[in-house]
């Protein structure tokens, strides 16, 4: 693809998804400019978006028209009838075409599980050395606000409840520095560094930039901690109306995690990481306090066999449990929603391992992306799918300029999914890493006192890691209920190891082991 057809999509990207809502302008727009975008939405049929243009402030006009110049509301519709008519129930035939669903291939999976313990030093030792040589960064999607948890913090300042009362960020940058720390010591190279780009969203930047100033970059240096914001997409009726919020602005909801793409491609991102010279990328989200951030094991497995993109799993609990399956559909890879999947299919065993699940390879949105293939972003983020999401949406009445709160879903929001790039790869440039739930998921969704999912099944996650770290390195953990465990400071140990000095030693539980020192070493 030429570079000036590069150009010509990315501008589509961007103008397809409003970007930041930094920098509006003073001054509203000639009245030449502001005819051409109202002929615009006229021939889109969405003309009302300017029903109270002329009554609002010259700085709502402002703010209005550089909102509505960043969308293309001729592809609004296109997305939004595509969305409409994918949710529409199957027919015959597109379930029969469905039914190819099928394990992935032995030749594109691995498991931590049963893997030679050979196998997985091999890999842990090339991702630090791919580490030490500064080629690895890490992409945290944190766009997600703490609503669901009683906050209205971004999720990822959510304090969990752990002994040092740690953030999830917090924990997750300690992770960042004592890997770097890991490839230093055993390349002997200095500065070694791992960018971590942290995608927000509206609601959360603002928030997310000053939790993180606060806090000193949790040990980090501010230049290699990029906070970008994915992109949003005007909130629809369901007559397929763009939603005013107000008088002077669109309702509008961020694109999904699969946003990421164009995030990626229409923010400063790319750009840094071909100035570093990153060529493998860790993608994860906030929300699992377990998570081995640019796990050397994880690199070191996906760059080894050459991939595009590889994924985490975590095996399937039971047939019934409600999570997405990383499958062959249609002999392409995949991700196959729970409610999709017949029970027949759901309660299939393995034909080799009658104890287990054939079906089992539960998706826990971790992923690896090989640079080569995220510069490819252009030539297809347009053109994934987009979701549609039902919801109840308070918008202004644009007949009455009365703000109508909806009692039942009146609209949707468009969202992208994450994994919706899967099946476009060929099934060699695609692998999957079993892992074990109780080590590297633990997702943080819920409400405190569900019992699922919750910031006490977070904390107890953690607790009870540390418990197990600190016996498999020989020493004792007494307390005086079996709940009770051992927060270990990531700053002390990133998956169990430099634990042996506590070999034939008790630790009272609840407890936390904390190190902070020279190279956080």
């Amino acid at each position: 693809m030429t570079k000036a057809i590069m150009g010509t999509v990315e501008h589509v990207l961007e103008t397809l998804h409003l970007a930041s809502d930094d920098a509006v302008p003073v001054t509203p727009p000639t009245s030449k400019k502001l005819q051409a975008l109202k002929e615009k939405y006229i021939k889109a049929k969405q003309e009302h978006v300017f029903a109270f243009y002329d009554s609002l402030s010259v700085s709502e006009q402002a703010a209005l028209y550089e909102q509505l110049s960043g969308f293309d509301p001729e592809r609004i519709n296109t997305i939004t009838e595509h969305a409409l008519n994918s949710t529409k129930p199957k027919d015959d035939k597109e379930k029969a075409l469905e039914s190819g669903l099928e394990p992935l291939p032995e030749s594109a999976t691995a498991s931590i599980l049963d893997s030679a313990p050979q196998d997985i030093t091999k890999w842990f030792e090339a991702g630090l050395d791919l580490i030490a040589e500064n080629k690895v960064g890490v992409v945290l999607m944190a766009g997600g606000q703490g609503t669901r948890l009683g906050s209205s913090d971004p999720k990822g300042c959510f304090n969990i409840g752990l002994p040092s009362e740690k953030s999830l960020f917090q924990i997750q940058a300690e992770r960042i520095r004592k890997v770097e720390s890991l490839a230093h010591k055993k390349s002997g190279k200095e500065d070694v560094v791992v960018p971590w780009y942290v995608m927000t969203s509206g609601p959360t930047r603002e928030s997310t930039e000053k939790y993180f100033k606060e806090n000193s970059y949790f040990g980090l240096k501010e230049e290699n901690i990029i906070i970008f914001e994915q992109g949003v997409l005007p909130c629809i009726s369901n007559e397929g109306k763009i939603l005013l919020e107000s008088k002077g602005r669109v309702a509008v909801a961020p694109d999904g995690n699969g946003g990421i793409y164009q995030a990626l491609v229409t923010s400063s991102v790319m750009k840094d990481m071909r100035k570093r010279g990153i060529q493998h990328i860790h993608a994860y989200c906030v929300d699992n306090c377990l998570v081995k951030v640019a796990d050397p094991v994880f690199i070191g497995f996906a760059a080894s066999k050459d991939v595009d993109i590889a994924t985490k799993v975590v095996r399937k609990r039971s047939a019934k449990e409600s999570v997405g399956l990383i499958l062959l559909k249609n002999g392409k890879p995949d991700v196959v929603e729970y409610s999709e999947i017949d029970a027949a299919t759901a309660e299939a065993k393995d034909p080799k391992y009658q104890d287990v699940l054939k079906f089992r390879a539960a998706n826990i949105v971790n992923h690896y992306y090989s640079f080569r293939f995220l510069q490819t972003i252009p030539q297809w983020a347009d053109k994934l799918p987009h979701h549609v999401a039902r919801k109840k949406i308070p918008y202004v009445d644009t007949e009455k300029g009365t703000i109508v709160k909806a009692e039942k879903p009146n609209g949707i929001k468009l969202e992208q999914f994450v994994f919706d790039v899967f099946p476009t790869l060929e099934l060699n440039k695609f692998a999957c890493l079993e892992v074990r739930r109780e080590d590297e998921f633990s997702p943080l969704k819920n409400a405190k006192g569900t019992g699922e999912d919750d910031q006490d099944t977070s904390k107890r996650d953690i607790m009870q890691q540390g418990k197990r770290w600190l016996e498999a390195a020989g020493a004792t953990v007494t307390s005086e209920s079996d709940d009770s465990g051992i927060e270990v400071s990531p700053l002390m140990s990133y998956g169990g190891e430099g634990l042996e000095k506590l070999n034939g030693g008790t630790v009272r539980a609840p407890a936390v082991l904390e190190k902070v020192a020279k190279n956080d070493g």
